[in-house]
């Protein structure tokens, strides 16, 4: 059946719908993503040693095993969230993403894992564009900035609790005598460790069969139109490209330290400072934590100030602001000399990282007709998650296999990827501002 054949959804008579109440339960969907998604960061050393596998295998499991399911069903899931009911796509992915997960804790090598993995990735594709579509029918203009705010606390949220809650759960499993268990006798702790993170998405599934679907805020004309054609999405972004094609390419550089650092700062911790996975978790976690939801809910306040000093692209030029001062606390973590300075650094590199999650979201829908935000969304996620996904923790264990040939210098592999990377994001979506002006004025087509 073609995607452009469904039918347009019709409200649900009954269900939540409070705007602020359904924003809460999708950012905790989102979080208990994350979690999904981060959860082997912090399970790199003993996977590593159960399986005898070098940094570069399993920087294919953190990436390309999660980034190149996600990259292709995103398009298809950015399509069917233009045309039918966007909450019965999220239900549908969020309890096939849980199901992988759990089989994570059942895999016995390298490919069993993979495969388990690219089941959770291809899932969770269909999240990002399912909620964005949502949130921007759900708020108006002036809110919109805000929801997105609390909604991408999940991510930070999400990597924390990963390290948090992983460090704990280790610790407990270890000591908890399972091996008795049904089910699990010959399972690892970080095998059991998959199960339990699996079991939060089919809770959430729950809850989100409560939640109704929100009517699309538009025109009638564009409401019977149903999605707008492809042909007509590619015309109107290569009339816009000089902001589409800046703004994709530097937000795409400022997800690499995002998923850089939680990859690979455990280890690093671990093989420079001879932590612990429970000190790493819980520290480094609390960290991310903290430094995450800082990031993302100062976004829109930074902006703001921004706006009041007479910038109307303050949502772009925030992340050109930001982007500079990462480069100086990876820096700064290179050169740490004690496991507190590295932690300060990554704290810092974590607030500026997050800061512009949100304005950047609310920028492209902003910049975006209604009919089309879905593709957008769906484009978005696809260029971030080549780079941030699919290259970031690639690169990082290139660099310390194959130029460094040193395991104990991860470090400096993880503050050349994301030093780099972040200048990159301040010079290109710099290039960005002028588009984004002109198109928010209504001076562009």
């Amino acid at each position: 059946m073609r995607m452009d054949a469904i039918a347009p959804e019709r409200p649900a008579r009954r269900g939540i719908r409070n705007p602020w109440a359904v924003l809460v339960i999708l950012t905790v969907i989102y979080t208990v993503g994350f979690i999904d998604r981060q959860i082997l960061n912090l399970l790199v050393q003993p996977i590593k040693a159960d399986f005898g596998l070098s940094d570069t295998q399993i920087s294919l499991l953190i990436g390309p095993a999660f980034s190149v399911a996600y990259i292709l069903f995103s398009p298809l899931f950015g399509r069917w969230c233009d045309t039918a009911p966007r909450r019965n796509i999220l239900l549908g992915a969020l309890v096939v993403w849980s199901g992988f997960t759990a089989l994570c804790g059942f895999a016995r090598g390298f490919w069993s894992l993979f495969f388990a993995r690219s089941g959770v990735g291809g899932a969770e594709a269909g999240m990002t564009p399912a909620v964005w579509s949502m949130l921007s029918d759900m708020f108006d203009a002036r809110q919109l900035p805000t929801a997105f705010s609390i909604f991408l606390m999940a991510p930070y949220l999400g990597g924390g609790l990963a390290l948090l809650f992983g460090g704990l759960t280790i610790q407990w499993v270890a000591g908890s005598g399972y091996e008795g268990w049904p089910l699990l006798a010959g399972l690892a702790p970080w095998q059991v460790t998959f199960l339990l993170v699996a079991a939060p998405g089919f809770v959430c599934a729950l809850v989100l069969l409560a939640v109704q679907e929100p009517a699309r805020r538009e025109d009638p004309a564009a409401a019977s139109a149903g999605a707008m054609p492809i042909a007509e999405v590619v015309a109107t972004m290569r009339r816009r490209r000089g902001f589409y094609g800046f703004f994709y390419l530097g937000m795409a550089c400022n997800f690499i330290p995002l998923y850089a650092f939680p990859a690979w700062f455990p280890a690093f911790a671990m093989r420079r400072f001879d932590m612990t996975i429970t000190e790493v978790g819980v520290q480094y976690g609390a960290v991310t934590l903290l430094s995450g939801t800082i990031g993302v809910l100062s976004g829109p306040w930074l902006a703001r100030m921004l706006q009041a000093r007479g910038y109307a692209d303050a949502y772009l030029r925030l992340p050109v602001i930001t982007s500079l001062v990462l480069v100086a606390a990876c820096a700064g973590m290179w050169m740490s000399t004690s496991f507190e300075v590295a932690m300060l650094c990554a704290g810092i590199a974590g607030v500026c990282y997050s800061a512009p999650a949100s304005v950047a979201a609310s920028a492209l829908q902003l910049a975006t007709p209604n009919r089309m935000r879905g593709m957008t969304s769906a484009i978005y996620v696809f260029v971030a998650t080549v780079a941030g996904m699919l290259l970031a923790p690639t690169l990082v264990a290139l660099l310390t296999d194959y130029v460094f040939a040193d395991e104990a210098r991860v470090g400096e592999s993880l503050a050349i990827v994301c030093a780099g990377s972040a200048m990159l994001t301040a010079i290109v979506v710099a290039r960005a501002l002028a588009p984004y002006r002109r198109i928010i004025a209504g001076d562009a087509a």
